[in-house]
């Protein structure tokens, strides 16, 4: 029963788990492994053959003073040395292949995984930490383990191997050496434990360094234009400050151990000189015996005395597969049902049916919101910042899933649809739209890849981009830069334009697509957007008043309720109405610049 506990104990070990969970990405390439894993054996094996024969050199050459078969040991030594050496090259390739692979694989399953998170997951994380679990994390999870593995299975086959050469050596010397080797082991487990800690929280500060180089990257103007170099290297200063007082502490609660290992080895290495001369002296040993069993023992003893540094290497690897599984355990909380059925068009309307949603417990954004949309009309929202306009159209491609109530869409709630057939029915253009870095064509075409060189012009013409274009070398297939950086603010919400014509999604998303655009480019943008919103079910955020005029509604929204909703005609005309309020206020303004 204590042996069978033993066992168990082993299994559920935080190392084995490791193991097991790895075990699923190394199976495609289970017989490199296993080559690789023989090669390793036998390379490591290959130590006690060559340290076996100092043996007879011992007894032979220096002992017996002669030199009948100094040749043959010495060139039997050449012969395992080199067979050695291939061994070590094949097992260290072979493991390198496999890691390589299993890299790969996890990699991609991760960016799988990460697709299919729901905004949510994103708001809660930086943008460090997400980099570093999906991909420094991978590396570490794969390749380091694997090369600690090979480490474990060099130890082990050698170990075995040299405590073979003691046995037959001398057993009564054997018996010291191994009492000495079980307790230099003692103390691994706690420092395990101790520097765990200390390890998860250099992967935290290191991935908060990630942000901010993230932030630095992407905010360069903003620290400029308000002085904030200061601000961020201090920052910076705060995180390296933090990771050398953990990479002390690990310092100081590991690297005693190598001290530690040095005397005790040192005890068992003196134990072994001490009785060896009682056993050669007795003629119960010969010289080549002692000599033998000296080296093997050192052989055998020296891996330990750097332990400290390969168990804060090993515990990185492992602190590493925790953080990855953790991600492919995590279920993304926006998913279909089995049995979801495909959207393919709207035929009647789309309705909010007593929604209520809160980005936070406790909080709602919206109360007990209901608003139906009939085919081909276009709905605008207004209100003041905050009161849930955004909210409501992020419900609609479920970015986020509503508390409670429901949206359906032809009497169907959106959750009983595929996410793929419900998003391919919608397309948006946003106050600032994201541009993947690449040519305007393909920014154009994400909505349809297979889009022929006719649809591409049209959705050109269509986003008043084609005058823009014409004047680039490259057309159409001109760079635009890491998210679009090399065009102006207009020419990027007309890209979007022209993205969301080649899609022709029956159901279109503006949430200011002009409110961050000169007058000259809002007119520009409001033309084309006119074009984008024929014969489509059409949902608007506008900050501008006057760009809603013609909406067949008009809803006014406040903490997330709705006040008003009709006409612009039929709301102006209410005397103590909000939109009457917002409107008159919006004009007065215009009127007084």
């Amino acid at each position: 029963m204590k042996l069978w506990g033993l066992i168990e104990k082993i299994k559920d070990s935080q190392l084995c788990s490791c193991y097991l969970r790895m075990l699923p990405y190394v199976r495609p390439y289970s017989l490199r492994m296993i080559f690789a894993i023989l090669f390793c054996v036998l390379a490591s094996s290959l130590d006690a053959v060559i340290i076996w024969s100092l043996k007879p050199y011992t007894d032979i050459v220096m002992v017996e003073k002669s030199i009948a078969t100094v040749w043959s040991i010495s060139f039997a030594i050449i012969i395992f040395s080199a067979i050695q050496g291939v061994c070590n090259y094949f097992a260290a390739y072979l493991n390198a292949w496999v890691g390589g692979k299993i890299t790969s694989d996890l990699k991609f399953k991760l960016y799988k995984k990460l697709l299919a998170f729901e905004t949510a997951y994103f708001d809660k994380h930086y943008s460090g930490d997400v980099i570093f679990r999906f991909d420094k994390d991978a590396d570490t999870a794969s390749v380091n383990l694997l090369k600690k593995f090979r480490v474990i299975i060099s130890r082990i086959a050698s170990t075995i191997s040299l405590i073979f050469v003691l046995i037959i050596n001398s057993w009564k010397l054997a018996c010291i050496a191994i009492v000495i080797f079980a307790i230099s082991f003692l103390p691994i487990a706690n420092i395990r434990r101790s520097i765990r800690a200390a390890i998860k929280g250099t992967v935290a500060a290191n991935s908060k360094m990630l942000t901010i180089y993230n932030e630095s990257v992407s905010g360069n103007k903003t620290i400029a234009l308000y002085n904030l170099s200061q601000n961020q290297e201090g920052k910076i200063r705060r995180i390296l400050a933090n990771l050398f007082h953990l990479n002390i502490k690990m310092v100081q609660r590991a690297s005693w151990l190598s001290p530690m290992m040095h005397v005790v080895i040192s005890v068992g290495v003196a134990l072994s000189i001490v009785y060896g001369s009682h056993l050669i002296i007795t003629n119960q040993i010969t010289s080549g015996n002692f000599v033998s069993f000296i080296v093997a023992v050192l052989a055998l003893y020296n891996p330990i005395k750097n332990l400290g540094n390969s168990i804060k290497d090993f515990q990185l690897s492992i602190t590493a597969v925790e953080r990855v599984m953790e991600i492919l355990d995590t279920e993304p909380k926006i998913k279909e049902k089995p049995d979801a059925t495909v959207l393919t068009g709207i035929r009647s309307d789309i309705s909010f049916e007593k929604v209520t949603f809160g980005y936070a417990e406790k909080t709602a954004v919206l109360n007990n919101f209901t608003l139906k949309i009939k085919k081909g009309e276009t709905i605008a929202f207004v209100g003041g910042s905050g009161g849930g306009k955004t909210t409501i159209v992020n419900l609609l491609p479920r970015f986020y899933d509503v508390n409670s109530g429901a949206i359906k869409i032809d009497g169907i709630d959106i959750r009983d649809y595929t996410l793929v057939s419900l998003r391919n029915n919608l397309s948006a253009v946003f106050q600032d739209n994201f541009l993947f870095s690449g040519t305007i064509k393909e920014n154009i075409t994400i909505g349809k890849s297979n889009a022929t060189d006719a649809e591409i012009q049209d959705a050109v013409k269509m986003a008043y981009l084609d005058k823009f274009v014409s004047t680039l070398k490259k057309g159409i297939n001109t760079e635009i830069g890491e998210r679009g950086i090399r065009l102006s603010g207009g020419q990027k919400q007309r890209v979007a334009i022209a993205r969301a014509f080649i899609k022709n999604a029956p159901i279109v998303i503006l949430d200011e697509a002009t409110s961050a655009l000169d007058n000259k480019s809002e007119a520009i943008v409001q033309k084309a957007i006119n074009n984008l919103m024929t014969d489509k079910t059409v949902f608007v955020i506008a900050h501008r008043l006057s760009t809603i005029k013609n909406a067949d509604k008009i809803a006014v929204i406040d903490k997330g309720t709705l006040l008003e909703i009709g006409t612009h005609e039929e709301l102006m005309k209410s005397k103590s109405g909000k939109y009457k309020e917002l409107y008159e206020m919006q004009f007065s303004k215009r009127s007084k610049s």
